[in-house]
């Protein structure tokens, strides 16, 4: 028995340990940036594939000198081929010491160049540029009573080109968002109005909490010349975050727009509409979050508001949903409606917030 001891010990030894990933992890310039996330790249050394888990906890020196500790973020299972990469989101737990003099820290780790992922399902092998796709507005699902109905939104923003690229374009994105309205309480539910709206924008980053925009947006109901409602603008906005302490976040978004043709039954659209817009968000990470943006016309007094409330649902048994609430009074939440005061509350659950 001694001996057999002695030969598995010698077997478990000689085994080699389970191939795993190479964790690079991006530089930030502190614990504040950190907060928001730290994209790590898991880079496969391997002759063969493996799945794309890295290290539950890793550490990192910001750019400040401060030892983060951080934790990776569960996310989609992928398979990373031999001489690709894939990337995770960590957040940090903890300080693994204090910040280090300036000139002392560690410089950034050299990131490998962009590339296609590639996620394996029942479907077959799908490939992608997924680190160029972003959450634009909320993706959700929601259903109220009676002539509420309920409302169905996907959105998305897509970086074509890479965050390095020459001449300031990797700030460049491409957005879409689609607003369905489904009445429920017609025989057959038939989708009663959908707002079809496509953007072109540049993301200008300021500093670390703050972001400048400048771009284009079109609306549209999609029908034809007899009820067509074509609405297109250029637009500034940005957004200001403040850290309010203990996992608080407080989030200030002011828009403003100059119509460049809107054309169609809504000519007047304006004076519902208006000309800016503010939003204000505040939300505890991983915890509730609150949102409302009014927008209006101060010369007509007209104008209307809508809220989000949400709160993730992880806990329960993991589930990557939102329980999702949303609220609108006003004219104008489906283009359709544009010159009709109306107010719907609905709940639901979102993929985004």
């Amino acid at each position: 028995m001694r001996r057999l001891l002695i030969m598995l010990a010698c077997l478990i030894a000689a085994t080699p340990a389970a191939a795993q990933l190479r964790a690079v992890p991006a530089q930030v310039a502190s614990e504040r940036e950190a907060l928001r996330g730290v994209e790590v790249f898991l880079i496969n050394e391997t002759d063969a594939p493996l799945p794309a888990e890295g290290p539950r906890e890793i550490e990192l020196t910001a750019a400040d000198g401060t030892r983060l500790i951080l934790q990776r973020v569960p996310g989609p299972r992928e398979t990373v081929a031999p001489g690709a990469f894939a990337k995770a989101r960590y957040v940090p737990i903890g300080i693994a010491g204090t910040a280090l003099p300036p000139g002392q820290e560690h410089p950034p780790a050299e990131m490998p160049p962009p590339g296609e992922t590639t996620v394996a399902s029942s479907t077959g092998a799908s490939s992608a540029f997924f680190d160029r796709f972003e959450p634009h507005e909320p993706i959700y699902g929601v259903a109220g009573m009676n002539d509420s109905g309920a409302k169905l939104q996907v959105s998305f923003a897509f970086r074509p080109f890479a965050e390095n690229a020459p001449l300031k374009l990797g700030n460049l994105r491409f957005a879409y968002t689609q607003t369905m309205f489904w009445a429920l309480d017609k025989p057959s539910g038939p989708f009663r109005s959908t707002n079809y709206s496509p953007e072109v924008y540049a993301d200008i980053p300021v500093d670390e909490t703050t972001v400048f925009s400048l771009g284009y947006r079109h609306d549209s109901n999609g029908r034809g010349p007899a009820a067509s409602i074509d609405v297109n603008r250029i637009f500034v906005r940005a957004t200001k975050s403040f850290d309010l302490g203990n996992d608080w976040r407080l989030d200030l978004a002011p828009q403003a727009w100059l119509y460049v043709g809107h054309a169609g039954v809504a000519p007047n659209i304006s004076d519902s509409w208006g000309y800016t817009s503010l939003t204000a968000s505040i939300q505890k990470a991983d915890g509730i979050k609150l949102s409302v943006t009014g927008r209006g016309n101060f010369e007509t007094r007209r104008g209307s508001a809508e809220m989000f409330v949400s709160y993730p649902l992880t806990r329960i048994g993991g589930l990557g949903f939102y329980l999702f609430g949303q609220a609108f009074t006003g004219p104008g939440e489906a283009l359709d409606d544009w010159n009709k005061n109306d107010t719907h509350v609905r709940l639901g659950i979102s993929l985004t917030r």
